[in-house]
């Protein structure tokens, strides 16, 4: 368990988290010192300070009481409505002995802290510089390449002249040797630093990322154990003075010692794990592919029949996707998130669904008990009429078991997606992408429309406005026959997987670095891309994850110069 391999894309997050926590020692610091004073003052003023300290209902402040140091925190609060007395001992030991000493450990930790987030922009800051100079060297690459192209072009031209001089032939084939060589220069520089980013990402990800985010965890667990023995600081102080009161400071350090480093590293983890990989090296684009005639001193017999050869480069670049230049975020409408919760990452979207089929389960459960309760009743009506009509129940039996089955089918139906998440379940059957397709080709304004709605993103989610209503019309069985006749769209061309992607969402599909697909639809301008692997699976990729090379003569397809 290591924050360097675990949480190697959450910079952000572990800053926020390890600032969060010298707020957390020195929102502790303060309590203490508010305690010395108290503590020369009444025991009602002690009571209100505890009161004052505890987490707020329904907060971010009460979530952050899932970590083992916060929990103990709680637990001293709730202990400190037990002590009835005040004593100045208490309040100059309390002072010396965590105040003065846990304020001297922030300021040091703090500048530990600086120090290591210094190191990590440094080394984003690096790898960005890296990313330019292979960005630079390849246009120029691509520039000399088009340049000795044009020289090896006009040189034919003055060759094929006979009004050209034979000093002006010469002087253009010169010109076009030199800018041969010069893309050759650039060929090989734009090879050598591709080399070079590879190495210096490898090591960015493999090496430096993870020693650095290994020294923040060794931190961050050092301070909760400081907090931890802080607290049992806290309780001994208690104890010198006031023995009556030691059951309480019995479960203080109790609650001290139950302070697991380890675990809220795990909890940290649980809360900012993405689920997702580090990118691959990127390939080698060869722009000398036009430059496959070699100049000679001679070349009338070849200088007017070629023409201009067609120039090919590979599609946009894919700099975008590095998650150090530029961060992912997931675009949603306000106050639209998925029922399903399909715009989180994986690892996110499980534990809010098993969070939901937890909850929808005890509402089951609760309803059943109620059940079980009318039921007696009416038994005991049956048997004793006098106490009242039995038939006055059945109303409320009727709507219980209503309820019953409704939290059921909603039960079923957050089961059904926690289990496609956890690869228990095929993303989306073969049938249902069928009726799915004769339902876009039957309501193309709603197609549209969702097409709209969803937000492409290297993570591959994306949210769409779907009625319950609809998905049945989808899903209903009287079409069936007529959906098994439908034929498949053509393939307009292929296209070459840039990046491994995931597709973990109804309607995508999982694709391999370096794979070659079928293209039966063009982005729409959404983003995604329909291809093919086989004449059973189907389904859509992020157009950025891709690079597509469309067939000119299949039909609907567009022409990119």
């Amino acid at each position: 368990m290591s924050w360097g391999t675990e949480l190697w894309d959450q910079f952000d997050n572990l800053e926020k988290h390890t600032q969060w926590g010298i707020d957390i020692l020195e929102k502790y610091i303060k309590f203490v010192k508010e305690r010395t004073e108290i503590e020369l003052s009444y025991a009602k003023q002690l009571r209100n300070l505890a009161k004052k300290y505890q987490p707020k209902k329904n907060s971010k402040e009460e979530e952050e009481y899932r970590y083992t140091a916060c929990k103990a925190f709680l637990s001293t609060l709730n202990e400190m409505n037990d002590y009835a007395g005040q004593h100045e001992v208490i309040s100059e030991n309390m002072t010396s002995n965590i105040t003065v000493e846990l304020a001297r450990y922030v300021q040091e930790l703090k500048q530990e802290r600086k120090s290591y987030f210094h190191d990590g922009r440094k080394a984003q800051q690096h790898i960005e510089i890296c990313w330019k100079q292979l960005e630079s060297s390849k246009r120029r690459f691509e520039r000399d390449c088009k340049e000795a192209d044009r020289a090896q072009q006009y040189f034919e031209k003055m060759d094929a002249d006979i009004n050209v001089t034979k000093a002006d032939v010469e002087k253009a084939r010169q010109q076009a040797q030199v800018r041969h060589q010069m893309a050759e220069d650039s060929k090989a520089d734009y090879s050598s630093i591709l080399q070079k980013f590879n190495h210096e990402q490898h090591e960015y990800y493999h090496t430096h990322i993870p020693n650095i985010f290994q020294k923040i965890q060794e931190m961050e667990e050092r301070r909760i154990v400081r907090i931890g023995d802080s607290m049992k600081t806290y309780a001994e102080v208690d104890r010198q003075v006031i023995p009556i009161i030691g059951k309480c400071l019995d479960e203080i350090v109790k609650a001290a010692e139950s302070i697991d480093q380890k675990n809220d590293s795990q909890l940290v983890i649980e809360a900012y794990k993405s689920g997702f990989e580090p990118p691959g090296d990127i390939e080698f684009e060869d722009y000398t592919q036009p430059m496959k005639r070699t100049v000679s001193d001679n070349s009338l017999s070849n200088s007017r029949g070629e023409g201009k050869p067609e120039l090919k480069f590979g599609g946009k670049s894919k700099g975008k996707l590095w998650p150090f230049i530029k961060k992912n975020k997931l675009s949603l409408k306000l106050g639209a998130t998925p029922e399903d919760f399909s715009n989180l990452p994986p690892e996110q979207r499980r534990k809010k669904l098993q969070q939901k089929v937890d909850e929808l389960n005890k509402e089951i459960q609760k309803e059943m008990d109620q059940r079980d309760a009318i039921t007696k009743m009416k038994d005991v009506y049956l048997k004793n009429p006098q106490m009242g009509d039995p038939a006055s129940l059945d109303h409320k039996l009727t709507e219980v078991s209503q309820n019953i089955e409704k939290l059921r089918l909603e039960s079923q139906k957050f089961e059904a997606w926690l289990a496609e998440v956890e690869g228990r379940l095929p993303a989306r059957s073969e049938q249902a992408r069928r009726q799915s397709g004769m339902f876009d080709a039957q309501n193309p304004a709603t197609v549209n429309n969702c097409a709209q709605d969803r937000e492409s993103s290297p993570d591959g989610s994306y949210t769409e406005e779907q009625s319950q209503e609809g998905e049945g019309k989808v899903l209903a069985t009287d079409f069936d026959d007529e959906f098994d006749e439908e034929e498949p769209l053509p393939a307009i061309g292929t296209c070459k997987a840039l990046y491994t992607f995931e597709g973990q969402n109804e309607g995508t599909i999982s694709v391999v670095e370096g794979e070659t697909l079928y293209v039966i639809e063009e982005d729409k301008g959404d983003g995604w891309t329909r291809i093919r692997r086989n004449e059973d699976e189907e389904g859509y990729v992020p157009t950025s994850y891709v690079e597509v090379y469309l067939d000119k003569n299949a039909k609907g397809a567009k022409t990119y110069i």
